[in-house]
């Protein structure tokens, strides 16, 4: 009997998790216990099955992908590739949010943002919640490259203090005697084949947990939260679907010479999975999985670019905070210039470079931006209805820039193996 492959598990889960979820509703219960509650239950063990895999896997692949590397030139020429190429996809993804925000005005309404968007009461708690976020924020967010401690920076989840520490630690290991090299070297790639095994053993349940996932949101929130916000839900989805299906396959095309079908028929597992976890950190272990294996990217490019992908790389959620900030400002009636519509362009990618890679991490960014341009913090309450959804939206977009930007430096390292062939050849069937 033929398997069906995963990403057509994950699909059958998500279509079944939608209509499981809009018929149970937050109410019903099986046998007494609460079908909300069960769904979280399973959902929060995928979860944590995921998450336990990323520190080791991200220091691991990182280590041996920099020691691969070999050569402090070889290394710097791959580096700002990578960033070079970071900086171009999340600025062109903030600029179609932009465009998208200002051309649709989905904030511009008539009466009170009170009475069409239903800002309640909660809206003081929000404020306070987030009124210790400020621009100066953003200087953390180098701070935390340094951090103090790496063990107690990997157990708060502080990954790009990790990354730090793992890019030093594969440079210089290429740096000591060849006997100590070695065995540090064996160490660091036999972890990373355990992890990359482990993955395959979570993933068998992948199924099962996004199902979960899903069904749990879609009975929380339901269909009816969507009517006052449903222009400002097109607008980013347009945006997300814009970078996503036109740009990104553009550059695929132009830069890397590769078919974008084939790229996301590659991908399909770890965008399915990404969108069900609403966490590119998460899914970090099926992305690297599914850019060696089916993509055919080595190890050497992906170990070095997909972990730090997963944490400065945040095509979608710069995309989404640029356009949740115009949005508020519209439905407050603030008309901002365009000098402070550059502003919130350069705040919307900085603070996606420190955003952790887990639901909701965006919402504080957002309030360093509305801080920053003078816009009231309660504007946060306006996007809460919406925000799970357009979470798990942006999270597969960030995971396809992290993986295209895998293949695309692939291939301008000369690995000719990349999805197959490069465009002049067929794909195979």
């Amino acid at each position: 009997m033929t398997r069906l492959k995963l990403h057509w598990q994950i699909l059958i889960a998500l279509a079944l998790a939608i209509l499981v979820g809009l018929l149970a509703g937050p109410e019903a219960s099986l046998f007494g216990v609460p079908l909300v509650a069960t769904f979280d239950f399973i959902g929060q063990l995928f979860l944590n099955a995921l998450k336990m895999l990323i520190v080791p896997l991200i220091v691991s692949s990182i280590i041996i992908g920099v020691a691969s590397v070999g050569g402090s030139r070889n290394l710097g020429r791959l580096g700002i590739k990578t960033l070079g190429y970071y900086l171009l996809t999340t600025l062109l993804a903030v600029l179609v949010g932009l465009m998208l925000v200002n051309v649709l005005q989905p904030g511009v309404v008539e009466g009170s943002p009170s009475e069409v968007f239903g800002l309640n009461g909660e809206s003081g708690e929000i404020a306070e919640r987030f009124a210790d976020k400020d621009a100066s924020d953003v200087v953390e967010i180098f701070l935390r490259m340094i951090p103090t401690n790496v063990v107690a920076a990997a157990s708060a989840g502080q990954m790009l203090g990790l990354i730090v520490f793992s890019l030093l630690y594969g440079f210089f290991l290429t740096r000591i005697e060849e006997s100590y090299a070695e065995t540090q070297y064996n160490f660091w790639n036999g972890l990373f084949q355990v992890m990359m095994k482990m993955t395959d053993l979570v993933m068998r349940f992948a199924p099962i947990g996004v199902f979960a996932l899903v069904a749990e949101t879609v009975s929380d929130t339901g269909l009816a939260a969507f009517g006052p916000l449903a222009l400002f839900f097109l607008t980013v989805t347009l945006a997300l679907a814009t970078h996503i299906f036109i740009t990104l396959p553009l550059l695929l095309r132009l830069l890397g010479r590769v078919n974008p079908m084939a790229h996301f028929r590659a991908m399909s597992p770890a965008l399915l999975t990404a969108f069900s976890t609403a966490s590119s950190s998460a899914t970090l272990p099926l992305t690297m999985e599914c850019v060696e294996k089916n993509a055919g990217v080595s190890n050497r490019t992906s170990s070095f670019v997909l972990p730090l992908g997963a944490t400065v790389n945040m095509d979608g959620t710069a995309l989404y905070e640029c356009v949740a900030v115009l949005f508020i400002a519209q439905a407050y009636g603030v008309d901002l210039s365009l000098g402070t519509q550059l502003v919130v362009v350069l705040l919307a990618l900085t603070t996606s470079i420190g955003v952790a890679g887990i639901p909701a991490a965006s919402l504080v960014a957002i309030a360093i931006i509305l801080s920053a341009v003078g816009l009231p913090l309660e504007g946060i309450g306006l996007l809460l209805a919406v925000d799970r959804l357009l979470d798990m939206m942006r999270t597969s977009v960030n995971v396809f820039g992290d993986a295209s930007g895998a293949v695309i430096i692939a291939r301008s390292e000369g690995e000719e193996s990349v999805l197959a062939s490069p465009l002049r050849r067929p794909l195979p069937a």
